[in-house]
């Protein structure tokens, strides 16, 4: 019967919602930003996939499932989009100073991780589009030669990283300025970002949600340019 149950798509799905139901309970109780329902889901599910032996193969059956619905969420977020379309024009240019500064930033840490750490240039190219939604990222790998599967968890463990840190960030750093607040979040850390920055405000989901369409573009087409002179 377990057998059954562990090959079909229900078995992740059931686990995902589980984990993340846990993930909100955990903040509930908690009250604190660093316990972020996503990163707890995570480490929930991992956990308990190394202990009981379950392969990792059983549980995408379901995740592939839960993962299809990122393309419609990310068009729902046009909602919001429209709802602010007046102040995004308004700072249109602001926000391509900033994400493209943002792009820069992320090329050049990148950069800097490889030499210190001695990275080999695959996996220097994998880490590259770490700040981009997944599909872009994806893309922009097999145009560079990066490692698709290296790519898909840089872009996890920044996405969760950014939404984790943000609160800290925004707080040490004193910045309260929706369209910054959102710009940085948006460029950072691309969809996962976004859901903490909804939880902040309208405005700054909304701004969030164009910088990861605005950084996505921009970094296609800067990074090919760059790796070019490195």
């Amino acid at each position: 019967m377990a057998d059954i149950i562990l090959t079909t798509p229900a078995f992740g799905i059931v686990l995902t919602i589980l984990a993340y139901q846990f993930g909100l309970w955990v903040r509930r109780k908690t009250n604190s930003d660093l316990a972020n329902p996503l990163l707890v889901a995570l480490i929930s599910i991992i956990t308990l996939l190394v202990v009981t032996g379950i392969p990792y193969e059983s549980y995408k059956l379901g995740g592939d499932g839960i993962h299809f619905f990122l393309s419609p969420l990310t068009v729902a977020l046009g909602i919001m989009l429209y709802r602010q379309r007046n102040l995004i024009f308004k700072h249109f240019l602001s926000l391509i100073i900033g994400i493209t500064s943002g792009v820069l930033a992320s090329f050049g840490s990148i950069l800097i991780m490889g030499h210190f750490f001695n990275l080999s240039e695959d996996i220097l190219l994998s880490m590259l589009p770490k700040s981009i939604t997944t599909p872009m990222a994806l893309a922009l790998t097999d145009i560079i030669g990066g490692i698709p599967s290296i790519t898909v968890i840089m872009v996890i463990i920044t996405g969760i990283g950014g939404a984790f840190m943000a609160p800290l960030v925004l707080k040490v750093l004193r910045i309260n300025n929706p369209i910054a607040v959102g710009t940085g979040i948006g460029t950072a850390a691309h969809a996962v970002g976004t859901s903490k920055a909804l939880e902040i405000g309208e405005k700054e989901g909304a701004l969030s949600s164009a910088a990861i369409g605005l950084a996505g573009l921009i970094t296609v087409l800067l990074i090919p340019f760059l790796i070019s002179f490195f």
